[in-house]
């Protein structure tokens, strides 16, 4: 063999051995092997993956935490309207003021805060807020006139409608199968929350008065504020914003904390450049659905906060057509020297408050099961075509166990309603335009909290008919709008881009 020969036979040896390094290794079937490097994965497949865990348990108990302390400043509003009336000889629509002041907050700052959370991160808007909201609420209980206390529960609304990005920050991190299941629970963070503003009502407002109940009930936020730091950044906001790293560095963590590993390969995900755009929310795609949520949201509001000051009302005043009233509940608020101010909660209108913040999770099981059965959409419709019933059987004349049932049972489907519009908000929007999505609509919702006290507080005074038939009126008409609503998001993953 000469060596020209020799030449050629070793440069075809080499080259075989660099074909075969390049090559992927092949199994026995002869299907090639591709290595982690070459395979991908998204958000969405590695928030499947991790699944359900200790990480999602922890991070339902703090921001359970910090919807519980939500529920207090939104229920304190039911609690000291006798005491400040009192104090301040406030007419009936200078009280219905105080509740519309804080909705008023809350709308204003409901699309700001979506805009900052879709541009900016969830985590900063949320804890941003909620110091917003404790420190004003502090503030509140050393006001010195009517005028402070308005202007300064106005402040704390604004701050609440951070707080509210919570659910988008926790629905990004919860698997498809488990939100019907798991979002629901949420409500009974709510209910502790507005159980426990009664009952410091209850044990502090006749001995220690309205403004130490204010000062003791923000005192655990303060603790709160540094288990926020055990919260991430939510892993799609950090992608569609381009940071991919901040995301893996996140999903590896919750997927350590679950034991469990996150899928082969690398995380990769298009960052979006029009995150926070108003325009994705009227886009051909999402406009039918924006309008008729708009609404919802605007109904869900309306009927939650008339049936909680509606109560609150009726029982302050005594509107109530009971056939076993009791001595205290005798005392008319209109007198025909003129107007009673101060009428205080008795025991009993605190334990009737009490039971009614029950029905807030009673049929949690029977909202999950809906969820799971019928959708989204179709419990929407049901449950506000049976609040609607509820509304007008309040005026029904009863015993004072049967006004108690009546008020329980609305309690839960009003509360099951709000419970189910924000999961189908949350899940039916993209990433990219989800906390902004969320915030036009709590801000519409604000506009029914801002309404709800004029019907509940002030023309309730003059029939308490013609205060309830518009509540009824709205539920029904919103329960047509709901059966429209295009999509079903009922088991879809959660959009990324628009």
């Amino acid at each position: 063999m000469n060596d020209h020969m020799k030449t050629q036979l070793v440069s075809a040896i080499h080259l075989q051995e660099v074909e075969l390094q390049e090559k992927p290794p092949e199994d026995q079937q002869g299907t090639k092997i591709c290595s982690d490097a070459d395979q991908t994965f998204t958000v969405e497949d590695a928030v499947e993956t991790i699944g359900f865990g200790r990480f999602h348990i922890l991070l339902f108990l703090i921001m359970g935490s910090a919807s519980i302390l939500e529920a207090m400043e939104i229920m304190l509003l039911a609690i000291v309207s006798p005491e400040i009336r009192c104090e301040w000889r406030l007419e009936d629509w200078q009280v219905a003021l105080v509740s519309t002041m804080v909705f008023l907050g809350f709308m204003v700052c409901g699309v700001l805060s979506g805009y900052v959370a879709d541009r900016y991160g969830r985590w900063k808007v949320v804890v941003g807020g909620f110091v917003w909201s404790a420190y004003f609420s502090l503030l509140t209980s050393f006001a010195p006139s009517y005028g402070w206390f308005i202007f300064l529960r106005s402040m704390v609304g604004c701050g609440v409608a951070g707080v509210s990005q919570g659910f988008v920050l926790k629905t990004e991190f919860i698997p498809a199968k488990y939100r019907a299941y798991l979002l629901p629970l949420a409500s009974i963070f709510w209910m502790m929350g507005s159980m426990l503003i009664i009952i410091l009502g209850m044990l502090l407002v006749p001995t220690l008065g309205w403004r130490w109940m204010i000062r003791i009930s923000v005192a655990p936020s303060i603790i709160l504020i540094f288990l926020f730091k055990l919260v991430p950044e939510s892993a799609r906001y950090n992608v569609s914003a381009g940071n991919v790293q901040a995301a893996v560095k996140t999903l590896q963590w919750i997927a350590k904390m679950n034991r469990v590993s996150l899928p082969p390969g690398r995380l990769v995900e298009a960052a979006e450049e029009e995150r926070g755009s108003w325009r994705i929310l009227v886009s051909s795609t999402f406009r039918r659905t924006s309008l008729l949520l708009w609404y919802s949201w605007f109904v869900a509001s309306f009927a939650y906060y008339g049936s909680v000051l509606s109560s609150s009302e009726l029982l302050e005043k005594n509107l109530l057509c009971v056939r076993d009233a009791d001595r205290e509940h005798q005392v008319k608020h209109r007198q025909e020297d003129g107007l009673c101010y101060c009428i205080p909660f008795v025991f009993s209108d605190y334990q009737t408050l009490l039971i009614s913040c029950l029905g807030e999770v009673a049929l949690v099981p029977l909202n999950i099961c809906l969820l799971n059965v019928l959708g989204r959409r179709k419990t929407l419709t049901v449950l506000q075509l049976l609040a609607a019933i509820l509304f007008m059987m309040v005026n029904i004349c009863t015993t004072m166990f049967g006004f108690t049932v009546l008020l329980f049972l609305l309690r839960s489907l009003v509360s099951m309603n709000f419970n189910v519009i924000y999961i189908y908000t949350a899940e039916v929007y993209p990433t990219v335009a989800r906390s902004l999505g969320m915030g036009f609509c709590t801000s519409f919702s604000r506009i029914g909290g801002m309404i709800a006290p004029f019907m509940a507080q002030v023309l309730m005074s003059q029939s308490v008919i013609l205060a309830l038939t518009p509540f009824a009126v709205t539920c029904v008409i919103c329960a047509v709008g709901n059966f429209l609503l295009p999509f079903e998001t009922k088991g879809r993953a959660l959009l990324q881009s628009s």
